[in-house]
């Protein structure tokens, strides 16, 4: 089981979400995040004022599925989210020790 977040430009999230559905993805949880990488913000002018914006808005995506589902889902992440500009964002993948429903109780993968 992987835990895969994915942080993406907030325009994409339908697009991702649409494709992950096309995989049987069951669940996401997403966050709405700011932060910046290689493009380090970008300058506005406001009023007349010129001012530097660090943090630029972004959309954070957590699913969590097996093994064999992980190189489907990100691929339809990547395929999705690329817009070829910088930016794009970036997928982490972390192993997940357990997995428990609450409502059931299931463990692992019968949870997911």
């Amino acid at each position: 089981m992987k835990l895969i977040t994915a942080i993406i430009k907030p325009f994409k999230l339908d697009d991702v979400r649409e494709a992950l559905a096309d995989i049987d993805v069951q669940g996401l949880t997403v966050s709405e995040v700011r932060g910046f990488g290689r493009q380090k913000g970008h300058t506005e002018l406001y009023r007349g004022a010129e001012y530097v914006v660090d943090f630029l808005p972004k959309i954070k995506i957590e699913a969590a599925v097996s093994d064999d589902l992980l190189e489907r889902a990100l691929e339809a992440i990547q395929q999705s989210a690329r817009t070829g500009k910088v930016g794009d964002g970036k997928i982490f993948v972390s192993s997940l020790e357990q997995v428990v429903r609450i409502r059931t109780g299931e463990l692992d993968a019968d949870a997911l």
